[in-house]
C-alpha cells in the first residue's frame, strides 16, 4: 500500500499513522494483525515462506545461510551506493566468511530483484549526461520486509523516508535515477578540489523531469542550504523539490526550489504533477 492508502483505512491521525507505516504500513495483510508482535511475526513468515523459498528454489541456492547474511547486509545499506565488491567486503568482515564472490554477491542481487524484494537506481552524472555505472543504490519495495530481515533493529527514519518517496514515485510512473553533480571548491588552503553532491532522485518520464530530494529534519537556515545545495547546481529549468520529514507549509524559494512535507507529497497524488 502507498501511504495514501494506508491513511485511507488508518484509525489516527498522520503523525501516528507515519510512524506506524515506516514500521508496519505496506502489506496490507498487516491491518487485520492486531499488535506488533502479530505484526512482526507476520512478516518473518512472509519473508522466509514466500520471498526466501522462491529465490531458493528457482535459483537452486545451495549457501543458504550466506544469503541470509548478505541480505542483511544489503537492508542494512539503504541510502548508501553499493556494488558487489563493497557488499562481499562488508559481508566478508561481519560475517567471517571469506569465501563468497563478487560474482556471487551480483547474481544473489539480481535473484532479489527477480523477486521484486528490491530495485536498483543507477547513478546519472548530471552535467555530463551519461550513466556512471557502479555504484549504485538499492530500495527494498516493500520496506517492512527490509524491516524484519534485520528483526526491527535498524530503523533510521532519513533511510526509511528516502526508501518511501522511491517507492511512492515508482509507483507513480516514474522511473528513477540517482544524479550526481561536479563542481569545484576551494579547501581550507586556498586550492581548487573537486567534489561530487548527490540529488536523491532524477525522476524522468517523457519529455517531463524532476530533481527530488529527501531531507529527514530542517532545524536551521543552514541545513536548508546544505539540502538544496545539489538542486541549486543543477542548472537547469526542470522542476526541483524538497521533501522534508515534518509539517511545513509548501513554498518556492528564489531559485524556484519548491519545499513540501512528506505528508503532503504522499497523499496529494498532485505533487508529482506540473505545476
Amino acid at each position: 500500500m502507498s501511504f495514501r492508502e494506508f491513511m485511507s483505512v488508518y484509525e489516527g491521525g498522520k503523525e501516528d499513522g507515519w510512524t506506524e507505516y515506516l514500521m508496519y504500513g505496506e502489506q496490507p495483510q498487516l491491518l487485520a494483525q492486531d499488535g506488533d508482535d502479530k505484526k512482526t511475526d507476520f512478516l518473518h513468515r512472509l519473508y522466509r515462506t514466500v520471498y526466501l523459498r522462491d529465490i531458493y528454489e528457482r535459483n537452486n541456492i545451495e549457501l543458504k545461510p550466506e544469503f541470509e547474511e548478505l541480505s542483511k547486509t544489503l537492508a542494512s545499506s539503504v541510502e548508501a551506493p553499493v556494488n558487489a565488491s563493497n557488499i562481499a567486503n562488508t559481508f566478508k568482515s561481519v560475517s567471517k566468511v571469506q569465501d563468497i564472490a563478487d560474482k556471487t554477491v551480483s547474481a544473489y542481487l539480481r535473484y532479489m530483484q527477480d523477486a521484486f524484494l528490491i530495485e536498483k537506481a543507477e547513478r546519472y552524472d548530471i552535467k555530463g549526461r551519461k550513466y556512471i555505472g557502479s555504484p549504485y543504490k538499492c530500495y527494498y519495495q516493500d520496506i517492512d520486509l527490509r524491516n524484519a530481515i534485520l528483526s526491527f533493529r535498524q530503523n533510521e527514519p532519513t533511510h526509511l523516508m528516502e526508501n518511501v518517496i522511491y517507492n511512492e514515485i515508482r509507483g507513480r510512473g516514474w522511473p528513477i535515477d540517482v544524479g550526481n553533480i561536479h563542481h569545484c571548491v576551494h579547501n581550507a588552503e586556498g586550492q581548487q578540489q573537486r567534489v561530487t553532491l548527490e540529488v536523491d532522485f532524477v525522476c524522468n518520464k517523457g519529455s517531463e523531469r524532476i530533481y527530488i530530494q529527501s531531507a529527514w529534519r530542517m532545524p536551521d537556515g543552514e541545513k536548508m542550504e546544505q539540502a538544496k545545495r545539489s538542486l541549486r547546481l543543477v542548472g537547469d529549468s526542470f522542476r526541483k523539490l524538497l521533501v522534508v520529514g515534518e509539517h511545513t507549509k509548501s513554498w518556492n524559494d528564489e531559485s524556484g526550489i519548491q519545499t513540501m512535507s512528506i505528508y503532503d507529497f504522499l497523499l496529494d497524488m498532485a505533487s508529482t504533477e506540473r505545476l
